[in-house]
């Protein structure tokens, strides 16, 4: 077993057992993203009550789907982020839940995840994403390891533009340092492991990569609804720089359309977070949104 560790390590894949020295590129150690925001109006309102509990939200993302929302809906998003100065992620819409597979919706066919099945549904998948980069977006959260190979191609060919972020969504199921480093590897911006690793595992990860950890303080009731809060100030100390994506106890489900109401209950979320932060690790340290390496909207 000891040589099986060596060899990992050789490959830069390490056990994790030391704190974070990494930090975003001003500074900080963790940013609050609230994911699940379905529409400009959601959006506007989880960015109001931000502003009047004096909160900071570095990013907000959609999950249904790209092809879900109107160009005047991707617009309202795009320009809401830039007043904000906050990251705007939507998600890839055409895919296996989408399509006409009928295992999907099986237990056992349930495991594919959100990925693609075939070559139209790629093609579907890439127009998804350029029409979003075209009205502005900068910031494509993915479910298929396939697709970050060619949106990356894509990226270096300025197909799309250079400063376009990807960030893998956890239902892809990856969990294990090795996983994380292949999509570092494939152009990936931002990594979302599996919801419920110990902190050990998420340790090991982060020694492993360079790009941020984007991992959930809550879950919604779909995947499992455990709530993490406690162990936020671990999150910071082994995983820095980290992605804190709160407010998920409040959906029931990942494609969750949110209500006005529950976007302010989303918030409240946050700030029970940086309560614990700040009473648990108060040296911590909170990423500006001036930052000039936020996925923000042109």
């Amino acid at each position: 077993m000891n040589e099986t560790k060596e060899f990992l390590k050789k490959l830069g894949l390490n056990d994790g057992d030391c704190p974070s020295k990494k930090t975003f590129e001003d500074g900080g150690q963790y940013r609050f993203e609230i994911p699940g925001i379905q529409s400009p109006q959601t959006m506007e309102a989880v960015l109001n009550a931000a502003d009047e509990q004096d909160l900071t939200i570095h990013r907000i993302t959609q999950t249904k789907g790209i092809m879900l929302l109107s160009d005047e809906e991707i617009t309202e998003m795009c320009n809401l982020a830039k007043d904000k100065g906050c990251e705007l992620f939507l998600s890839v819409g055409p895919r296996a839940t989408y399509d006409t597979s009928a295992s999907v919706h099986t237990l056992e066919g349930s495991r594919m995840g959100y990925r693609l099945r075939g070559f139209d549904n790629l093609v579907y998948a890439i127009e998804d994403v350029k029409r979003a980069t075209d009205l502005g977006v900068r910031g494509i959260l993915l479910y298929d390891e396939g697709l970050l190979y060619v949106l990356n191609q894509m990226r270096k060919e300025k197909i799309l533009p250079s400063n376009t972020h990807f960030k893998m969504s956890a239902h892809t199921g990856h969990g294990n340092p090795a996983s994380a480093r292949l999509m570092e590897l494939n152009g990936l911006n931002s990594f979302n492991p599996i919801r419920d690793l110990q902190i050990a595992m998420i340790a090991a990860i982060r020694q492993s990569i360079d790009i941020p950890i984007d991992l959930h303080t809550e879950n919604p009731k779909s995947s499992g609804g455990f709530i993490r809060h406690y162990e936020v100030p671990q999150f910071i100390k082994v995983a820095a720089p980290v992605y804190l994506k709160t407010g998920g106890s409040v959906a029931a489900n990942h494609n969750w359309d949110t209500t006005k109401k529950q976007a302010v209950s989303r918030v409240k979320q946050v700030k029970l977070v940086k309560r614990m932060i700040d009473q648990y690790c108060p040296d911590a340290v909170m990423s500006s949104l001036k930052s000039s390496d936020l996925a923000i909207p042109e």
